[in-house]
């Protein structure tokens, strides 16, 4: 059995634990994906064995991968991902060698996945004034551990590695798991080296004046043919062609902001990179390195943020967690009839049941999302077709949450793990410290979070619309008074009328937890708070407190715990800053918006356009940048999309599918934005450009002249 800390699910203490060495530097990786792999390198290109590697189901199938010039590492010049995130570069150059200045060799290391493979290219030109012969290296090797291992967990036994074998171009690395699978690693060359043993390949490349020389290398999980120009080619060809048809999915946004405009492209690129094509449907993987699997707390979020622009991002997400839908109760797994999965994995691991999460339900929230999700998504659609081959499923849910309910004696839901392997936190701040006393005692459970009751609320006004469209008016009454009862009991048991805010949690003896956290603006997004209490949580949620000048911390800086470099307690998730700035919108705080929005895209700019999982929740001080959080998940998809749900946020948009209409409601643009454009949105059957133009101190939303009459705009100033 595998000794899972719990402590190593926070991948800062996972690193920590792997050696005594420095952690990587803070955001210096890049990343590809495609389907179930990713490859994590740093700048130069070169795998490590740390938290990066190249990755098939789980399992770290490449651990080193280190490229030498004369036997040592060539200088960065620079790094760099293509704008459609398919094309890894790293520029490098020679270091001084024998008769050989600094800078003479140019040497360009491109890479890219494609179906399961690693291709790349180093291609070296010399801009020297004589023939060279250059000794180049490429040390490898396939540690084949799992993710959880690389994060940290260690096993008592793991199973067998075999000799690596070489033959002509290429080396084959082995590894037999206690799953009795058979894992394996191909590393093969375009050129023979001139020697090639089980951890390293050596070449002496001709390089004559002012001429080049290209190597082409892949790495697969077989011997299929051996590397070349064309194999490269035509696989960047098919890799970007796919992720062409990916993007031309759903509408696009275009400003007045050329800068703007390349937040909007990497961010809207990092969620088709993340997006992996299952046989239900889309279906956004929630981060990488840690996180490159399908999560349901985060695929519904992100198709949440994604909605007005791609509903079938959502529907791919209902899909697929409905697919998976738990039927029994099992401790070890958490799962209870009708409730929704948390999270799936592939590895070594999972498949032995050393750990729980090959099919893990531990997320407490995930099951009233998908509800949410669902009736959101047939409101912005009118797909009520869809909605009736879910509703079986949707029913299942809505019977986990009474169940739920039944067995709390204030009528909330809460969790507590069914057994030790599992998440002792459940909601989205799942860390083990995340939730506790104003005094920082760790509360005992049952836990019943305050977003939690605001989904549920959520989900039971949503299935009564639901039932109501499908003629059910019982059924539609009964879930409109479950939502009512759940909203007064919120505002009864939650709020703290000495700080005007309302508790993170009520704990397993009825006492409320009494910190104020990012968690109770999530009640402003589902529209649960009265609007006096709205008023105050948003006002205090903009104070110094919580407000950084970069995005919300998680944490008022006034509470115990409270550390801006911790994971959950004062840290800073572009998410959750969404979700707190779109629930804002709801209440028509709509300046309040603009300037989350502008200090969001102000963070994006200086993370290189890719807003990471989170960041230090340190306040904002002139001239200095956000401070990184070393080990955070880049890209995550629903840091990415959280640049969409604030937009959408600003410009009070909604399309009502049932109607065919386009509503906006006191629209306003980002700082600095004059115009921007919204292409191919979709209502109903047809698709419309949809215009918003600054014109003095309000912003005027209009159709294309050949747009008009096509879907009706109604706007309110």
């Amino acid at each position: 059995m595998a000794q899972l800390d719990e402590r190593h699910l926070d991948p800062a203490v996972a690193l920590a634990t792997l050696d005594d060495t420095p952690p990587r530097a803070p955001h210096r990786q890049f990343a590809l994906k495609d389907g179930d792999c990713f490859v994590v390198t740093n700048d130069r290109g070169d795998i490590q064995g740390r938290g990066d590697g190249f990755f098939r189901d789980d399992t770290r199938v490449l651990s080193l991968f280190r490229l030498t010039v004369a036997g040592r590492e060539p200088s960065l010049l620079g790094a760099s991902l293509s704008q459609d995130n398919i094309v890894f570069t790293a520029n490098l150059t020679n270091m001084p060698m024998d008769h050989v200045s600094q800078g003479v060799i140019h040497i360009e290391r491109s890479r890219l996945l494609w179906q399961d493979r690693m291709y790349e290219r180093i291609r070296l030109w010399n801009y020297g004034d004589r023939d060279m012969q250059m000794p180049l290296s490429l040390e490898f090797d396939a540690d084949f551990r799992d993710m959880f291992e690389v994060r940290g967990s260690t096993r008592s036994k793991r199973g067998k590695t075999f000799a690596s074998e070489t033959s002509a171009g290429h080396v084959l690395l082995k590894y037999q798991g206690l799953d009795t699978l058979v894992r394996q690693s191909v590393i093969a060359f375009s050129e023979q080296p001139i020697q090639l043993s089980a951890g390293s390949a050596e070449f002496r490349i001709s390089l004559p004046r002012h001429d080049g020389f290209s190597l082409f290398i892949e790495v697969g999980a077989s011997m299929v043919e051996r590397p070349s120009r064309e194999r490269y080619r035509s696989a960047a060809a098919h890799a970007r062609w796919r992720t062409r048809a990916k993007r031309r999915h759903g509408a696009t946004l275009h400003s007045s902001g050329r800068v703007f405009n390349d937040w909007m492209s990497r961010a809207r690129a990092d969620i088709a990179l993340l997006t992996t094509e299952l046989p239900t449907g889309p279906y956004p993987y929630a981060g990488i390195p840690w996180f490159s699997t399908a999560f349901g707390r985060d695929g519904v979020i992100s198709a949440l943020q994604m909605l007005w622009l791609n509903p079938g991002l959502a529907k791919g997400v209902l899909a697929f967690l409905a697919q998976h839908q738990a039927t029994e109760t099992l401790a070890f797994s958490d799962s209870q009839p009708g409730k929704i999965m948390h999270e799936t994995r592939k590895g070594e691991m999972a498949v032995l049941r050393e750990l729980p999460f090959g099919r893990y339900y531990g997320g407490v929230d995930t099951t009233p999302l998908y509800i949410y999700l669902a009736s959101a998504y047939a409101k912005r659609t009118g797909d009520m077709a869809f909605i009736e081959q879910l509703w079986p499923s949707l029913r299942a849910a809505a019977g986990w949450m009474d169940a739920m309910q039944a067995q709390h004696p204030k009528g909330l839901v809460a969790y507590k793990r069914a057994s030790e392997t599992g998440l002792s936190n459940q909601g989205w701040k799942d860390s083990s410290d995340a939730i506790f006393h104003a005094d920082g005692s760790i509360p005992k459970g049952p836990i019943a979070l305050v977003e939690v009751q605001g989904y549920v609320f959520a989900a039971y006004r949503g299935l009564a619309q639901l039932a109501a469209r499908r003629g059910e008016s019982d059924l539609a009454k009964n879930w409109d008074d479950n939502a009512e009862r759940m909203r007064a009991s919120v505002e009864r048991v939650f709020w703290m009328e000495d700080r005007g805010y309302y508790a993170i949690a009520i704990d397993g003896e009825g006492h409320p937890c009494k910190v104020r956290a990012s968690n109770a603006g999530h009640l402003l997004y589902v529209g649960l708070p009265s609007k006096d209490r709205a008023r105050q949580l948003s006002e205090t949620l903009q104070t110094a407190a919580f407000q950084t000048g970069w995005g919300v911390r998680t944490l008022a800086d006034d509470e115990i715990p409270f550390n801006p470099m911790s994971y959950h307690n004062g840290s800073i998730w572009p998410h959750d800053t969404a979700i707190c700035g779109a629930g804002m919108a709801q209440y028509g705080e709509r300046d309040s918006v603009v300037r989350l929005m502008s200090g969001t895209f102000e963070s994006a700019v200086h993370f290189n356009m890719r807003l990471p999982e989170l960041f230090c929740g340190f306040t904002r001080s002139p001239g200095e940048a956000p401070v990184a959080y070393p080990v955070a998940c880049l890209p995550q998809a629903w840091s990415s999309g959280s640049a969409f749900m604030l937009m959408q946020a600003c410009l009070g948009l909604e399309v009502d599918g049932f109607e065919s209409e386009i509503r906006v409601s006191r629209p306003r643009l980002p700082i600095g934005i004059d115009t921007l454009t919204i292409r191919r949105l979709r209502v109903g059957n047809v698709e419309v450009d949809v215009h918003f133009q600054r014109v003095g101190d309000r912003v005027a939303c209009f159709l294309d002249a050949r747009d008009e009459g096509r879907a009706p705009l109604v706007v309110r100033s």
